[in-house]
């Protein structure tokens, strides 16, 4: 994904001048854009400077997309954008014209930002050259542009990234609505949905080295691209790798089908909403079949929305040319006789028959080049309109997965320090609905469980049942944040925005926890600060006393079983609960 930017400083007098930064960045998915524009954002303000809004180069290469929705408003809300932000950051929507004559002689020095830099780099590298020649390129080349960690006296600048992420980044309000509208579809039935992304991208999967998990094409695919991933340096170890060596240590995605075992040991039943995130899943299809086995109720846009409203997100396009070869002329009868006559004498042997001729449309996609070239071509005309379009499919599914009423990572916190989807979603539900039911579960441990009923996957002993039960229940609550703080906020802030972007409202000392410290010294969990007078009132306002509560509940009817779950008999609710998981159980495994 490829940026543009430019910031003024607003201290003439410390500057000297009137100074100026601009940023380009290469990245694909519209995740790169998220994390990279929140960190820019605290560096604009760490240096007291004016921000032009970005240019998603992704839109921009594109040819033909639609002219109303162009780079940053192909996503996002940009008058939202300035509004939210206009008492943290000054931000114009373009160029002043003599600036634009400068960038594109190129007069402006540029840096080669390397991933999760320092604030000191940009007070000292970056600000005097800003001084000095007005206006400074940035060149960004993968993950954030701030490290994730600030010291304990930069805290505004972490919140300002809250700020940021949940607030001034929103979707254009045709994105809202008609994810607004598949949430209702999801729902319409009166039960929640879960939503689950698997996380199986074809870089993901080539740079972890995970090729075995799949056959075929599929494997030829990862392993070339792992190929060009070391010939640009980006891995720095072997071509082939195991790949199961790999799962074990929690490098790779969980499959479909392991999900699917998992939310059966959880107690979820067949007909369970489940909403399928990603604007890819590599291997297709077929890699969803034991899981839409399991669940049949397992949906995407596809199947919530008609083309018709899918095709309101990406505007009026223009046609791209046809590749296809142009059939032959058709000849005329008096030319056929002709041809006829001159053939020769008869009876003669016929002619092998003409090759089938290899059509365009058959050779493209992700995988059609591998038959014919040992490189994979330039992307085309085609290719570079559906990468703009998985910027509108991922938009959607993060709406979809942030208001979702269960979220269920299939892969999360590599640790790489790339920005992945489901560890955005996490944090976004983190800040936004706390007691959501996200799980975080940790693959190492949910792949030694799984490698323990190889012979009896979907016939599972009720031992191991409790076990992940044990384990996903640990993974919704306290032991699940801390180990996200200790796992996933070291490469993105926004994956955990806790405690820096959190405050208590808690009015007695005995209320608040103790802080849990990590390695290193650094508060996990608890430590946030007092929430603000007029916050804390209106809480107050809004939660009801508890003793009233209390005293209510008696009048409260009773709510629904939980996504589905059938009304026991039984007197005791405790009881028929636990009596209901031991039949599954005995179900599961009858020789148990």
């Amino acid at each position: 994904m490829e940026f543009t930017r430019l910031v003024r400083s607003l201290d003439i007098e410390s500057c000297g001048a009137l100074c100026n930064l601009w940023k380009l960045c290469n990245h694909v998915l519209i995740l790169e854009t998220f994390i990279q524009i929140c960190d820019l954002v605290a560096v604009s303000r760490m240096l007291n400077a004016t921000l032009i809004i970005p240019e998603i180069q992704e839109s921009l290469q594109s040819k033909g997309i639609s002219s109303k929705f162009k780079s940053f408003s192909y996503v996002y809300n940009e008058e939202q954008f300035i509004a939210a932000l206009s008492n943290d950051v000054v931000i114009l929507k373009s160029l002043p014209d003599n600036l634009k004559r400068e960038r594109k002689m190129k007069k402006y020095p540029t840096f080669s930002i390397r991933y999760s830099a320092s604030p000191s780099f940009y007070i000292n590298e970056v600000l005097p050259k800003l001084k000095l020649s007005k206006v400074v390129g940035l060149l960004i080349a993968d993950g954030g542009c701030l490290e994730s960690i600030l010291p304990k006296d930069m805290g505004e600048y972490q919140r300002l990234r809250c700020r940021v992420a949940f607030h001034a980044l929103q979707f254009r309000p045709e994105i809202r609505a008609v994810g607004n509208l598949m949430v209702a579809r999801l729902r319409a039935s009166g039960r929640p949905y879960l939503a689950f992304h698997p996380g199986l991208t074809r870089d993901v999967l080539a740079f972890h080295g995970c090729s075995e998990l799949f056959q075929d094409v599929h494997a030829e695919i990862l392993q070339y691209r792992r190929k060009q991933m070391i010939k640009h340096g980006i891995i720095h170890g072997n071509l082939s790798m195991d790949s199961m060596a790999q799962k074990r240590k929690g490098l790779c995605p969980l499959m479909p089908e392991e999900v699917g075992l998992l939310l059966r040991a959880m107690g979820y039943p067949s007909d369970t909403v489940i909403y399928l995130a990603g604007a890819e899943t590599f291997g297709g299809q077929r890699t969803l079949i034991p899981l839409r086995a399991m669940y049949p109720n397992l949906v995407d846009r596809t199947l919530l929305c008609s083309k018709k409203e899918l095709s309101i997100l990406l505007g009026s396009e223009s046609p791209i040319p046809s590749h296809l070869p142009n059939p032959p002329p058709q000849r005329t009868k008096e030319q056929l006789i002709r041809e006829w006559n001159r053939a020769g004498p008869r009876p003669r042997p016929l002619p092998p028959p003409p090759a089938r001729p290899f059509y365009q449309h058959e050779k493209e996609g992700w995988y059609g080049w591998i038959a014919e070239n040992e490189t994979e071509p330039e992307p085309s005309l085609m290719d570079m309109r559906v990468q703009a379009h998985k910027m509108i499919w991922n938009a959607i599914d993060y709406f979809v997965s942030v208001e979702a009423d269960v979220f269920f990572p299939g892969f999360h916190d590599d640790g790489s320090g790339w920005p992945d989807f489901s560890s955005l979603v996490m944090g976004h539900r983190l800040y936004q609905m706390s007691a959501s039911r996200t799980f975080r579960p940790d693959r190492k441990t949910i792949v030694n469980l799984l490698d323990k009923i190889k012979d009896k996957q979907y016939h599972p002993k009720q031992n191991w049942t409790i076990l992940v039960r044990q384990h996903l229940n640990d993974s919704l609550g306290i032991k699940g944040l801390i180990f996200a703080a200790e796992k996933s906020k070291p490469n993105s802030f926004i994956s955990h925005p806790l405690p820096e972007c959190s405050c208590r409202a808690a009015s007695k000392p005995s209320e608040v926890p103790n802080p849990v410290i990590g390695s290193g010294g650094r508060i996990l969990y608890g430590d946030e600060e007092t929430c603000p007078d007029w916050l804390s009132r209106g809480l107050q306002l809004v939660v009801p006393d508890s003793t009233d509560m209390k005293d209510e509940s008696e009048d409260l009817p009773e709510l629904e079983p939980y996504f589905g779950q059938q009304e026991q008999d039984s007197g005791d609710g405790n009881s028929g609960e636990m009596s209901r998981h031991s039949e599954q159980d005995e179900e599961m495994d009858p020789e148990d």
